[in-house]
């Protein structure tokens, strides 16, 4: 009679990774085979035949330790592990078809139903004994239930949780890693960080200490897609269950609290086992030793290259090398990655500082090219970084990504302005720049109120790209960036309806890169400075040519104008209110140059007007409605509602064709006209029946035409 032991060691190392168990292989292999000679009855372990199932060649295990030899050396088969689909036939072919003896005793070490079929297929005895040792009962609810007897595995071995609390010194790991040439990617570290620590145990405590939150205090911490994401670190790392410790930047402040951190938690009556310090600082060597005399087990995880020799050459410290379980990029690897167009959001990042501050010492010293040297400093005077070593591995970064590009051999360096992220940088910067710019030229404003920026860059059209323009918050993060580069300022003022009330405005600095082309003049659709235009000497034929979406406004902004003032008995109509009426519309900066139109032809006027609702001043619009623009205007207004009403009176369908065949030897724009009465509520779509309206009939407009058609 035969008695076997089959051990699926994939599964049960997969399992106890996953429950933070400890295990020394060779400890499993001998004590698994000794407890299934003992449960067999067996007078010796040699009557028992033992059998290791794995993928040897894709086991990870610690480094020079051969799991196969670990296993031949204690008696077991190593048998290779075909796939699992197959895995009980390859072993009923492999040991049991040519075994003459009927097996007495079956043992299968496992958590995994993969070896079920083995049960059933082999040739047993008439009182044989069938057992699953694994870390969880999967035979519920299957036909072995009641024939096969479940034991857990760790109460058979004795095997015990250990608990582990680890400390990352992450300002020294990110230096560390960046100086040997590593991308520091921060969601890589956090998952083999967490990885690693449960190999060892049970996690009860994981934190990273940095100065968070200290703009250039650290290397640039990206993602896989290479987009710079420090801002966004201590969230990513709550979410893994990290606790981001913030201490200042500077050597010092961090060791001082990780290591009285470390001294008061392994104090506790429930402190930890295992102790891991990710830091390759030899000032920890003492800390450490403290904890070894109290017979804690003490892991030091660091950087090849960059780890003191006092803590590698003592022998009671197990250390760890972060660049052996990580598979984090180089910076020429990440330099030679494409940058991926559809991220989720593209926001400020280091290399928006990199950009801004190259643009804006070009723009002072009149070259196309800086220095490394004075790039550096610059970024070190805007407290982009906090030193010239860390603005040296910032540059240094942005020649590897592309977006800077070495061009002598004396570090001179230029723009990249074909990278996606500098042309992104470059468009959202110029266009939240232009924004402000004109909206003070044409209202004469002193300062453009934070929220009215806002909306107006929502319907910017221009800035409908992928990973742009998605919310407020991404709006705020933009301008928030500019004001932080020093480009733009943020200030904080009474509002001018309640003086007591703050409210954050926003101005646009001396020092602007593009200040000079902008103050000019306006910003064209595509975000290009625009010379100072002579709207009087340009027709509106000519207008139409240049620029047809502000001659389209044009005529809605008199449109509204009239209706409103018609409407409601009113000389003026509310600035604001008609540019969010019509801002839907709006592209680029097409009304504001409709409005600066209008007044440079006499069409318009825009002033402060009393508010009858109000004791404040409210900026207004009025038309003149003896200007030859507003009159023709007009006249083609009333012209288009009096085919509307030939249409109505005759029951006729109000389409784009039928206002054709009413009026066939006009040459209507009539995509224009019917989104004109669409917005003035003179024509409402009918539900259902795509390009086909009901006329308003009584209108206020509609009646009051209908008397003069």
């Amino acid at each position: 009679m035969a008695a076997y032991l089959i051990v699926d060691l994939d599964d049960l190392l997969r399992h106890f990774r996953a429950r933070g168990v400890i295990i020394d292989l060779q400890e499993l292999a001998v004590g698994l085979r000794g407890g299934a000679a003992l449960a067999a009855g067996l007078v010796s372990v040699d009557k028992l035949k033992a059998i290791v199932v794995a993928d040897w060649e894709r086991l990870e295990w610690q480094r020079n330790i051969d799991p196969r030899q670990v296993f031949a050396a204690a008696g077991y088969d190593p048998f290779d592990m075909p796939p699992r689909e197959a895995l009980a036939d390859a072993l009923i072919m492999h040991y049991f078809s040519y075994d003459p003896d009927p097996i007495n005793e079956l043992i299968l070490a496992t958590t995994s139903r993969d070896l079920l079929p083995v049960v059933r297929r082999v040739k047993m005895t008439r009182h044989a004994r069938i057992r699953m040792w694994g870390s969880e009962d999967v035979l519920q609810g299957t036909e072995f239930a009641e024939d096969v007897v479940f034991q857990p595995l760790e109460t058979l071995l004795g095997i015990q949780s250990k608990n582990v609390a680890v400390y990352i010194d992450f300002e020294n790991i990110a230096i560390s890693l960046n100086e040997q040439g590593f991308v520091v990617n921060l969601d890589h570290l956090i998952e083999r960080f967490v990885s690693q620590a449960k190999a060892h145990g049970v996690l009860t405590k994981m934190a990273a200490y940095a100065p968070w939150g200290q703009r250039g205090s650290l290397p640039p911490l990206v993602d896989t897609n290479g987009r710079e994401i420090a801002d966004e670190a201590p969230s990513r790392l709550m979410v893994a269950n990290i606790d981001p410790v913030f201490n200042l930047p500077g050597k010092n402040s961090a060791d001082i609290r990780i290591a009285r951190d470390v001294i008061t938690d392994a104090g506790h009556s429930d402190a930890a086992d295992v102790y891991i310090l990710a830091s390759g600082d030899r000032d920890f060597n003492d800390v450490l030793n403290t904890l070894m005399k109290r017979g804690l087990n003490v892991i030091v995880w660091g950087v090849r290259g960059s780890t003191s020799r006092i803590l590698e050459k003592n022998d009671n410290i197990t250390v760890e090398y972060i660049d052996d379980f990580t598979n984090l990029q180089t910076h020429q690897s990440l330099g030679a990655s494409s940058f991926h167009e559809d991220v989720d959001d593209f926001i400020p990042s280091q290399w928006t500082s990199v950009i801004l501050q190259f643009d804006r010492l070009t723009a002072d010293i009149k070259a196309e090219t800086v220095s490394i040297r004075q790039l550096v400093e610059q970024l070190q005077k805007v407290g982009a970084v906090i030193s010239r070593p860390r603005g040296e591995d910032l540059v240094s970064q942005s020649i590897s990504l592309g977006l800077l590009k070495p061009i002598s051999t004396n570090g001179h360096v230029i723009l990249n302005e074909h990278h996606p992220i500098v042309d992104k940088t470059r468009l959202i910067s110029e266009r939240i720049a232009g924004r402000v710019e004109n909206t003070l030229q044409v209202r004469g404003w002193e300062y453009v109120n934070y929220g009215f920026l806002l909306k107006g860059l929502a319907m910017d059209h221009e800035l409908e790209r992928p990973g742009m323009n998605s919310d407020d918050q991404w709006r705020s993060h933009w301008i928030d960036a500019l004001v932080r580069e020093g480009l733009l300022e943020r200030q904080l003022v009474p509002h001018r309806h309640n003086p007591d009330d703050l409210v954050p405005v926003i101005k646009l600095c001396d020092v602007y890169p593009f200040a000079s082309n902008l103050r000019s003049g306006a910003a064209d659709v595509n975000g290009a400075a625009l010379p100072d235009v002579d709207w009087k000497a340009i027709s509106v034929q000519k207008l139409q040519e240049m620029e047809p979406d502000t001659a389209r406004m044009i005529v809605r902004v008199v449109v509204s104008i009239e209706q409103f003032t018609s409407f409601r008995d009113f000389e003026w109509c509310p600035l604001g209110s008609l540019h969010r009426r019509l801002r839907a519309f709006d592209t680029g900066m097409s009304f504001q140059r409709a409005v600066e139109y209008l007044s440079a032809h006499d069409a318009a006027l825009v002033q402060e007007y009393p508010n009858p609702q109000s004791e404040y001043m409210t900026k207004g619009i009025s038309i003149n409605m003896r200007n030859a623009i507003v009159q023709k205007i007009l006249e083609q207004r009333d012209a288009f509602i009096c085919i509307l009403l030939s249409l109505y009176d005759r029951n006729m369908l109000i389409s784009e064709q039928g206002v054709r065949n009413a009026d066939s030897r006009s040459n209507w724009h009539l995509d224009l006209w019917f989104s004109i009465m669409e917005t003035e509520n003179v024509l409402n779509a009918l539900p259902g029946r795509s390009g086909q309206y009901s006329l308003f009939r009584t209108h206020h407009s509609v009646n009051l035409i209908a008397e003069r058609c």
